[in-house]
């Protein structure tokens, strides 16, 4: 009976906190409701719809929307949801702040986006996120000129749309762009885009297929930040060029990239480089002065570079930069943390790319599969292992791969282990994987010979880490 008695307390306080909960929440005003509703997901926000009469529009009120087509039985259902919760707010005359549309369609779907963008592109437009799912450029949709004169626009990402011609951009506010995959009227309105941005500080292009830009021309004041991306099928390799000139740029992504020409003016103020993937620049020619035009365009590229503090390059960078720049390859003095990506066969040119980083302090280095066909040989030591690096790490290749490999000598992993703690001086901790390359029948050896390495720097303690 107690028992009964207590449970009946306990409910009736349930009860009547979740009243007072209720009470609270119809105490405070619509519009601070929708900026609450505004920090849901769109698909939860129309479920408070249900709640009660006062709740039935609310959600129509918010701010910002997120709109996925996935998320509709069918893409009509979903084109005749946004077309009227577009009706309400030209009917209640709202205006939208943020507006993320994620659409996956067929060629035989209605357009639709064009019009939802002209109808959202006012004033107080904030944040505009459009991405349209993979389809023939037949289908892309054009951006309405109304979007080229959001005057509160910070936030901007197109993703496989088409951008046509336009007179002139008034974006005064916009910080971050992103275009992916788009079609371009020409190169002269994408520069112009680009530029017109006066206070734009981070940008990202990714190419594609469709957009045909052979020269992008990156031009700003006050970008920062710069991504470059996306594998080039139909440039005219011949011209295809990309120019930065952005004096204020810190950080610098190019990656899988074909642009034969590279070239970066001002670059007095970049701290962080990229060169990932696929790194392209102009093919070896027979012609000896072609050759001669291509080496002084990869020097003076990484000349352009030199003074960065962080940088991580492909094999396809690395091998860019031995074979077209030594032996008078430029020196990056600033630069402390270092992670590259090799070949195997590439492995015996590491010395003499390292005496470029004189001040070098944390390298990673990343095995690519290729089967070595001699032993190898480091002979030579820079001068970073000798006053400056302090760790390094060791990324073996994935076994899958390395169960192919013919071992000629000890394993890539020991050889390079043994390297650099016998000749690094001040080294403080080494990073190994564990169980990569190492045949099974040695690997029970190798991790006891590896804490029995002779160690120049006393202070050098090795790790291990789980490898692939």
């Amino acid at each position: 009976m107690e028992e009964t008695k207590v449970k009946r307390t306990c409910l009736e306080r349930t009860v009547c906190s979740s009243k007072a909960k209720e009470d609270l929440i119809s105490q405070l005003p619509d519009s601070l409701i929708t900026q609450i509703l505004f920090y849901l997901q769109t698909k939860k926000a129309v479920t408070t719809s249900v709640l009660s009469k006062r709740w039935r529009s609310l959600w129509l009120s918010t701010p910002g929307l997120v709109l996925i087509s996935n998320d509709f039985t069918d893409y009509n259902a979903f084109v005749s949801f946004v077309d009227k919760f577009l009706g309400f707010s030209r009917e209640k005359k709202l205006c939208l702040h943020k507006l993320k549309l994620s659409i996956r369609k067929g060629e035989n779907d209605q357009d639709c986006v064009t019009r939802w963008i002209d109808f959202v592109a006012t004033p107080k437009l904030k944040h505009l996120d459009v991405e349209i799912g993979p389809t023939r450029c037949e289908c892309f949709e054009v951006i309405p000129l109304s979007l080229y004169s959001c005057e509160s626009l910070l936030y901007l990402r197109l993703n496989h749309v088409c951008l046509g011609k336009f007179e002139s951009v008034s974006l005064p506010c916009l910080k971050t762009m992103s275009l992916e995959q788009n079609i371009y009227a020409n190169e002269a309105d994408l520069e112009s885009l680009i530029s017109s941005c006066p206070v734009l500080e981070d940008l990202s292009f990714v190419s594609g297929a469709y957009d045909k830009v052979n020269v992008l021309r990156v031009q700003s004041q006050t970008l920062t930040s710069l991504n470059i991306e996306g594998c080039v099928e139909y440039l005219d390799l011949d011209k295809s060029e990309v120019l930065i000139d952005a004096p204020r740029l810190k950080y610098l992504n190019l990656e899988a990239d074909q642009y034969e020409s590279k070239t970066i003016r001002n670059s007095g103020s970049l701290t962080k480089v990229n060169l990932l993937g696929y790194f392209h620049m102009k093919n070896n020619d027979d012609d000896d002065e072609v050759d001669l035009q291509k080496r002084d365009m990869v020097h003076n590229f990484f000349t352009s570079i030199s003074g960065v503090s962080d940088m991580k390059i492909s094999s396809q960078a690395f091998a860019l930069f031995i074979m077209n720049t030594m032996p008078f390859s430029p020196k990056f003095c600033n630069l402390s943390c270092l992670e590259v990506e090799l070949f195997l066969p590439s492995l015996e040119t590491l010395p003499t790319f390292l005496e470029s980083f004189p001040n070098l302090k944390s390298l990673i280095l990343g095995l690519r599969y290729w089967t070595p066909k001699k032993e190898l040989r480091l002979s030579f030591v820079p001068r970073c292992l000798l006053s400056s690096l302090e760790f390094v790490e060791i990324k073996g290749c994935s076994r899958s791969n390395m169960e192919r490999v013919k071992y000629v000598g000890e394993p890539i992993e020991t050889k390079l282990a043994r390297y650099f703690v016998e000749n690094s001086t001040i080294l403080k901790k080494l990073v190994l994987p564990l169980r990569s390359s190492m045949p099974q029948e040695i690997y029970s050896v190798d991790f006891w010979n590896f804490l029995e390495f002779p160690r120049r720097s006393s202070t050098c303690q090795i790790t291990y880490v789980a490898g692939l």
